[in-house]
């Protein structure tokens, strides 16, 4: 049942997996897919669950993030090229894995093309302004895909909650948003809304492990903890929002979010097939002769200007 409190096993089990996630993190940034003797070889080093456990296996993981994320390079290029303007919504409850997902959409591609947008709290300036205006300078230009991790829906659920807007606020909300979609959309925007799904107990698990690790510990803010107190006002705000602004043209996709690299391998072959993308041919780059003066001299350096050498 939801809010039951698992047994210790259980506990030291999922705790356990989600360090070996933390862990994976480092793994992802280091390893490349070029060649399968240097990535088996990684990864049996490391270990992995067995076949038959709660997890997915580390090398199924790895091996269709690597090959997702090549396909993304292929749907860049072909942004850049088809001059297409993307904007893709992420939304969700604290700790559902929105930033997890983005982290591994961006970790290969140009951050020229592919931007994330991750707002602060609106200023007192911004606060008096058309709700939408302070997202408008951030949409793309022709050629640009850019992440919002967090966005508009803001309104819909953070601010509704947490009392920071008025019911008739909220209404207006409402109201506006299907009609600012449709002219993002007739402008040529292409807008992909994804909602991260996890349970009372996973967020539960995740807050705990963020507030025993000292490396996130800054994740955990005071609205976080105030989330958790509220967590049947969000499931309400979140259970009206669906149901107002999911529509034809501008429609909602949840993303089951309790598996963390299932939820990160979903989501991106979804994006994915949003786009009847295909690989863009480029010119081979040919590398330029060095050119060698014969008058040029290469001066020292002096010693007091490097980083002291302690490893």
């Amino acid at each position: 049942m939801p809010g039951d409190i698992p047994s210790s096993n259980d506990l030291a089990a999922r705790i356990a997996a989600e360090r070996l996630d933390d862990f994976d993190e480092e793994l992802e940034l280091e390893l490349n897919d070029d060649g399968d003797d240097t990535f088996s070889r990684a990864l049996n080093f490391l270990g992995h669950p067995p076949e038959d456990g709660p997890g997915l296996d580390r090398q199924v993981y790895f091996r269709e993030l690597f090959r997702l994320q090549a396909e993304l390079v292929k749907l860049q290029d072909w942004i850049v090229h088809e001059k297409l303007k993307v904007v893709v919504l992420f939304e969700g409850r604290d700790a559902a894995g929105k930033g997890g997902v983005i982290k591994r959409i961006t970790q290969r591609l140009n951050p020229r093309v592919c931007r994330v947008v991750a707002l602060p709290a609106p200023s007192a300036r911004e606060n008096s302004q058309w709700y939408f205006q302070r997202y408008v300078p951030h949409l793309p230009a022709a050629g640009e895909m850019v992440l919002f991790d967090r966005s508009w829906y803001n309104r819909a659920g953070v601010e509704r909650v947490m009392g920071f807007c008025s019911e008739d606020e909220v209404q207006e909300f409402f109201r506006s948003v299907p009609e600012f979609e449709r002219m993002l959309i007739r402008s040529g925007i292409v807008l992909i809304k994804y909602w991260f799904s996890i349970t009372d107990d996973e967020q539960h698990l995740r807050f705990h492990m963020r507030n025993t690790d000292p490396i996130k510990q800054w994740k955990l803010s005071p609205m976080d903890l105030e989330s958790r107190r509220r967590w049947e006002d969000y499931t309400r705000a979140k259970e009206e929002m669906l149901n107002r602004t999911h529509l034809p043209d501008s429609r909602w996709w949840v993303v089951e979010a309790v598996d963390k690299k299932r939820a990160r391998l979903n989501c991106i072959h979804h994006l994915l097939s949003q786009f009847q993308y295909h690989e863009i041919d480029h010119p081979p780059v040919e590398l330029p002769a060095r050119v060698h003066n014969p008058d040029y001299v290469r001066h020292q350096v002096p010693p007091e200007l490097f980083v002291p050498a302690k490893y």
